[in-house]
């Protein structure tokens, strides 16, 4: 007997409502395929990889010695009670200087390890750079005190060793950080605020990021949190090699950190270990190409520097190169900004005989310069006397010149520590204390960009000073005597 029609579509209702049940339940879960699909690229969990390479990092914690003055706070470079009383009562009653006692500091930072049989680490050069004691904690607990190898202030590189025994941790890989791509996973691992090693993930924002913190900058951009204490810290790629150094934050931004190539220091390591870096140097003061500028030199692209000047004695001063050239290439290599070709310049060795193509009235020539040695910042005078036209006397800006006016150890420039009455500078109201960042736009580090930049006055002239005083920075422009 037939069963009637609605019966049979009953059947076939509840046929297909376990059929498809069933195809439900074999088929993968919508949100376990993403987290699958995301475990190509980085996987849903760090742990392994935090396992793999915690042991090599390590967290550093020194001490300063510093002689400062009770009065600081009240009698800095930048205090109220100084601008009222002025210069002259400091000289009077306590001969330029405020009494001072002796206190200690500490600091915070971390760092990883190169080669576990010499005991060597890799960290920032600000974490060790002024420090009387270094000391480094492994993961186990274990403590050493460390010694500075080797330093270098403008890459902010540190080798620091320590006497190595059974206990002491293996080395990190080091990978290829030339081979990142924007939007790889990293991992970073330091000792933010002295928690101890704490991990933190994120991607590769951005490569080759110019943030002005020296003159060979090339950062990777992270938004893997970056904290203080960070600072020498490994960034690490998904295979555990490390990639980068992470070395500062915008503390303005949200998930902004920067970290140093790791390929930066595979090749100063063995400078480092020797104690001494050495860079090539061209002997020129170069600026970036503006739209303005490549009209008036001819040029249909932005591409290229501008030498502005050439050091007298230098090795470009050797060569035929001139004012006014536009360097296109650098052995072979396109210059695209004055930042690139520094770092060209800087990683070759010092005699290579280099050929450089540059723009000259309009026309392409090749210049050969034997490249020579950067001249060390360390041999360079304390102070300036032969610019008295100017009325100014400056200095490096050493820990104990930072420490009497107050400046913070990271910033550069140098500093004002006397003004001649009467003189442009104290007409243009330049203070004791001040600190000079650029002249006439030319950003001054030292005092060997001082002395190039600045020349004696001719009548009519003016230099532009960029001053930082205290949180203010701006622009003063001094006259040269009989300029009306």
């Amino acid at each position: 007997m037939k069963s009637p029609q609605w019966v049979q579509k009953i059947w076939k209702l509840l046929f297909f409502s376990v059929l498809f049940t069933a195809c439900m339940a074999l088929a993968p879960n919508s949100g376990h395929a993403s987290s699958r699909g995301a475990g190509v690229q980085g996987p849903p969990s760090f742990a392994d990889l935090a396992d793999q390479v915690n042991h090599a990092v390590v967290n550093i914690s020194t001490t300063q010695v510093v002689r400062e003055s009770p009065m600081q706070p009240f009698f800095g470079p930048n205090s109220p009670f100084r601008e009222f009383f002025g210069d002259e009562f400091f000289r009077r009653f306590f001969g330029g200087e405020m009494p001072q006692e002796q206190s200690r500091r500490s600091a915070l930072g971390s760092g990883f390890i190169v080669d576990e049989k010499e005991g060597l680490i890799i960290t920032n050069n600000h974490v060790v750079e002024r420090a009387d004691e270094i000391r480094i904690r492994t993961e186990r607990g274990k403590e050493y005190e460390a010694t500075v190898v080797g330093r270098d202030s403008k890459t902010d590189l540190a080798l620091i060793q320590v006497k190595p025994d059974a206990d002491f941790p293996k080395a990190a890989v080091l990978g290829d950080s030339d081979k990142l791509r924007v939007g790889d996973w990293v991992m970073a691992v330091g000792n933010p605020f002295g928690l101890g090693n704490t991990v933190t993930a994120g991607i590769i924002s951005a490569k080759g990021r110019v943030i002005g913190a020296g003159p060979y900058d090339d950062f990777l951009q992270t938004d893997a949190a970056i904290n203080p204490g960070n600072s020498g810290g490994p960034l690490f790629n998904m295979k555990g090699q490390v990639v980068g150094i992470n070395t500062a934050i915008v503390a303005q931004g949200q998930g902004i950190g920067f970290a140093i190539p790791v390929n930066v220091a595979n090749e100063l390591i063995p400078q480092l270990k020797a104690g001494k870096v050495v860079r090539g140097w061209l002997g020129v003061m170069i600026q970036d190409i503006t739209p303005e500028l490549a009209q008036s030199f001819g040029i249909t692209e932005t591409k290229g520097v501008i030498i502005s000047d050439i050091v007298p004695e230098g090795p470009a001063d050797k060569s035929d190169l001139q004012r006014g050239d536009v360097v296109l290439t650098f052995e072979g290599k396109p210059v695209e900004n004055a930042n690139g070709l520094s770092r060209m310049v800087a990683a070759t060795t010092p005699g290579t005989r280099a050929n450089l193509q540059v723009l000259r009235n309009g026309t392409r020539e090749r210049v050969r310069v034997t490249i020579g040695t950067m001249p060390d910042d360390t041999q360079e005078p304390e102070a300036v006397q032969e610019e008295a036209a100017w009325g100014l006397s400056v200095q490096n800006l050493t820990p104990e010149i930072a420490q009497r006016f107050g400046w913070d150890r990271n910033e550069t420039g140098v500093v004002v520590t006397g003004v001649a009455p009467g003189s442009p500078a104290a007409e243009g109201r330049i203070r004791t204390g001040d600190l000079i960042q650029e002249i006439n736009r030319q950003r001054i580090q030292n005092m060997r960009d001082y002395n190039q930049a600045v020349t004696k006055p001719q009548e009519g002239e003016t230099l532009l000073l960029l001053i930082k005083r205290g949180q203010n920075t701006f622009y003063v422009a001094l006259r040269a005597p009989g300029t009306p």
